[in-house]
């Protein structure tokens, strides 16, 4: 493959703590050398080595692919009324869920699969190179098995989330649908998922149902994630810090030793402001979290009832302006951090031998990304080094998945 040179940066982001430029590790003035699909040299533009092709940025910024850490794709129907009720005081509960599992198992797996690559469209222009997509709006074995092989088409980061609420035929019979989970769910849906999850939370799972999931999925092989402490103080985060889990998201509600137990392991507290701001639901405490010395990851949760956004960016915004964080770290967030939470270590930094998933913004510097918000900052998309989105790029979603973009 020939190299690539990415020159005249005006402000590189490079999420490479070697080289000690903070965080961030920003190189000002910046090339960077792709070869065979991976960052091969990154620097000063003016000591940049010599290569086949090169591509003047003008001075714009560059970052790395934004890792979406939490999605969920796989569904049918629509949700709007719902939210325009919640707007005019209609409180959330998870219940709202089961409007989106009828029209879920109603619709063909071609209408699924289309409605996940649209979606994943408006991820990729928005930034996004890297998604996980959750099942978890079917919640019968058939329809949870279409949701997981629909997900494995589109994306290496697949979450079985059978367990997501109890359907309306096991009303009043949550430990019989536990007990259908454990039985019949995991056994056939695991070999196309790497990630099992459960929404352990007021009107969802408790605690020791939760438990038996994750330890059910963890016995067949798939690594464990948790919904948890979205609605209100529960169980969650402490269920995830016990059983190694690679994260915990929402994490609203949070006691000081849930904030404890965060800062003193390896999950991840995965934040998700546009399901805060589309139920009007507190925000999470990020700096709490971020004093304490938590890792943090930042997502969009896009989803049909409470987070109906692919847009990273737009997320960034909120979580400067209303979760306390800084720019610096609600970008690191979105990337490093969302690459922690999937526990990757080729995306999420521009550092030599990641993927050269990189986003080049119209702007000179990652700041304008709160500065600016809701303005379409995302100038071009690279993914493994090709060019994936934006001006002299236009590929189809299938395209993008067969060039393992996601």
């Amino acid at each position: 493959m020939a190299s690539t040179l990415l020159t005249n940066i005006g402000s590189l982001v490079t999420n490479d703590p070697s080289l000690e430029r903070g965080p961030l590790g920003i190189v000002e003035r910046a090339a960077v050398l792709v070869e065979d699909g991976a960052v091969a040299w990154v620097g000063q533009a003016s000591a940049a080595p010599a290569a086949d092709k090169s591509i003047d940025c003008e001075g714009r910024a560059v970052i790395p692919g934004f890792v979406e850490s939490h999605s969920h794709l796989v569904f049918a129907g629509d949700r709007s009324e719902e939210f325009s009720a919640r707007m005019q005081g209609k409180a959330y509960e998870a219940g709202g869920i089961r409007s989106t599992i009828e029209q879920t198992r109603a619709a063909s797996s071609g209408e699924l699969a289309a409605n996940a690559r649209k979606l994943l469209g408006e991820y990729l222009r928005s930034g996004s190179t890297t998604v996980e997509i959750k099942s978890g709006y079917g919640q019968n074995t058939e329809s949870e098995l279409r949701s997981v092989q629909v997900a494995a088409g589109c994306t290496d980061e697949v979450t079985l989330l059978a367990a997501h609420v109890a359907p309306p035929e096991y009303a009043g019979r949550q430990d019989d649908y536990v007990q259908m989970v454990l039985d019949e769910m995991i056994p056939v849906c695991a070999p196309y998922a790497s990630w099992i999850d459960v929404f352990c939370e007021k009107g969802a799972f408790s605690e020791e149902q939760s438990r038996a999931v994750l330890l059910a999925g963890q016995a067949v092989g798939l690594k464990a994630r948790v919904h948890g402490n979205q609605l209100t103080y529960g169980a969650g985060v402490q269920l995830a810090v016990e059983l190694g889990a690679a994260s915990v998201d929402h994490a609203v509600y949070l006691s000081d030793a849930d904030v404890d137990a965060l800062a003193n392991s390896t999950t991840v507290a995965t934040v998700l402001p546009g399901a805060d701001f589309s139920t009007r639901n507190s925000y999470p405490p990020a700096r709490r979290l971020l004093d304490a010395g938590a890792t943090l990851a930042l997502g969009a949760d896009c989803n049909p009832g409470t987070s109906f956004t692919t847009s990273i960016p737009f997320c960034i915004a909120l979580a400067v302006r209303d979760l306390a964080m800084s720019p610096d770290e609600a970008l690191w967030s979105a990337t490093a951090g969302g690459a922690r939470a999937l526990q990757r270590e080729d995306v999420g930094s521009l550092r030599v031998g990641a993927r050269a998933d990189l986003v080049e913004l119209a702007a000179p510097n990652h700041l304008h990304l709160a500065y600016r918000p809701g303005v379409s900052l995302v100038h071009r998309v690279w993914k493994a080094g090709e060019q994936v989105a934006g001006p002299g790029a236009q590929p189809t979603v299938s395209d993008i998945r067969q060039k393992e973009c996601y």
